[in-house]
């Protein structure tokens, strides 16, 4: 089962965001599932070739998810995503950062705010995410460093996922 959706992500320079939507060929419950189970996420979450790994999760507002993106070469690079808000199968609010492998945050990179946002359509689910960032010169530092292609690739392995 192939899918035709496209992933769309538009910048809004003056209010430093980015917004993603993507819509799925399957049921809600389980395009949730796949965005709030570790075991789902560590299968799609990277581009290729690169792959997630989680070290921990804790799915619940104040828990936090600690994860590496593998390279082909092994090299790792870790980030941690604080749940700030969670409504089962609406929405989920974060604060997504690069850390070191025991959670403590570097400046690396900069913090994104994440918002993702899951409604029922008549073919399966929409997802919308707002990622927001602390200046337009970290909204910019994101992209250069291939965000779009990257989750756009990501998000195609989500795809796959779900036709299983």
């Amino acid at each position: 089962m192939s899918s035709t959706n496209e992933t769309k992500i538009t910048k809004d320079p003056a209010g430093n965001k980015l917004h993603v939507t993507r819509d799925f060929n399957a049921p809600l419950p389980d395009v949730w599932e796949a965005w709030t189970d570790s075991s789902l996420l560590d299968q799609w979450w990277a581009p290729k070739p690169w792959r997630a790994e989680t070290k921990s999760m804790d799915f619940k507002v104040g828990g936090l998810w600690l994860y590496s993106m593998i390279g082909p070469q092994g090299e790792r690079s870790y980030c941690r995503v604080d749940f700030q808000a969670i409504e089962t199968e609406k929405s989920i609010s974060s604060v997504a950062a690069f850390c070191d492998e025991d959670g403590n945050l570097t400046d690396d990179f900069p913090k994104m705010y994440w918002k993702s946002t899951f409604a029922a359509t008549a073919t399966g689910t929409s997802v919308l995410v707002e990622i927001a960032f602390d200046s337009e010169a970290d909204l910019e530092k994101i992209v250069q460093m291939g965000f779009k292609e990257g989750f756009t690739m990501a998000l195609g392995n989500l795809d796959e996922i779900l036709a299983q």
